[in-house]
């Protein structure tokens, strides 16, 4: 059987963490970031877990990642 790929975006985009969850970076703060309030932008910042829904659409994308 051979190998399966790993979709390139989703290795370029998404990371798995030791529990199983996938990290990505947050929405929302490519563009526009005048009319956005100081409060958003500041928790906005770094990364975030994905929602479980969101986790099983990613999840078939990147076979080996564990």
């Amino acid at each position: 059987m051979p190998k399966m790929k790993t979709k390139s975006s989703c290795k370029k985009r998404f990371k798995v963490t030791a529990t199983g969850r996938i990290v990505a970076g947050q929405a929302g703060k490519r563009h526009g970031m005048i009319k956005r309030s100081t409060k958003f932008i500041r928790t906005a910042r770094g990364t975030t877990i994905l929602a479980k829904a969101d986790e099983k659409i990613i999840k078939p994308m990147m076979p080996y990642a564990r």
